[in-house]
């Protein structure tokens, strides 16, 4: 969450409890009230989406990483190897078990997986015949599958965070329309009382509450 949004609902959050304690003098009860309520809690409820996507996202990244390390170190290592020794007896698999580079992208990545899954889903017997386990194979299918899961889950995390956070900036712009809206009861309602008006302008701060200054420690004589 932005910074300035932040502050925004903090102020948001100090102006709905000012309220709260003067319904007494009319102010509180009025609908606009309710309005900031109901923007605050939908504000609540957009942070939570907002923190949900960034945790599915990283937890995505963490785990494909551990994902791509065995798929590119391990598994496609192995094949390659494999496919060399098979091209004596089959020329075309010489090249056929692509290893891409450790910078390679992760739809690089997914392709090259996929293409060598299945080359060496055709060429089974061969390999086995080489010593390759068949379990070698469905290591691959499982990381593969795994692998592109982590991929759909960043997507998702991505799309949970952006859609939390543009929803979040609209309501940020409410909340301040409201509080102006607010700002002309309170004005109107409390405006002779210079004590009530001077805490109503330290909680609609979007800096923060006003600090009072310290008098300065008198120098001894």
């Amino acid at each position: 969450m932005r910074a300035q949004l932040r502050r925004r609902l903090e102020m948001a959050e100090r102006v709905r409890d000012f309220l709260r304690a003067h319904q007494t003098d009319g102010v509180g009860q009025s609908l606009g009230l309710a309005t900031l309520e109901a923007l605050l809690e939908r504000a609540k409820t957009l942070a939570e989406q907002q923190q949900v996507g960034v945790a599915v996202t990283r937890r995505a990244t963490q785990h494909r990483k551990e994902v791509r390390r065995a798929l590119q170190q391990k598994i496609l290592r192995y094949l390659r190897v494999v496919g060399r020794v098979a091209a004596k007896q089959n020329g075309e698999l010489a090249n056929g078990f692509p290893l891409p580079p450790s910078n390679a992208t992760h739809e690089a990545l997914a392709t090259a997986a996929r293409a060598t899954l299945e080359r060496a889903t055709a060429q089974k017997e061969v390999l086995v015949s080489l010593g390759m386990s068949q379990k070698v194979l469905d290591d691959l299918a499982s990381s593969l599958g795994e692998f592109e899961r982590t991929l759909e889950a960043s997507r998702a995390g991505r799309r949970e965070h952006a859609g939390a956070s543009a929803d979040l900036e609209a309501i940020g712009t409410e909340i301040a329309e409201q509080v102006r809206l607010l700002d002309g009861v309170v004005q109107y309602q409390l405006g002779d009382d210079a004590e009530l008006m001077g805490a109503w302008a330290s909680a609609r701060n979007v800096l923060g509450p006003f600090k009072p200054k310290t008098e300065p420690t008198p120098k001894a004589a």
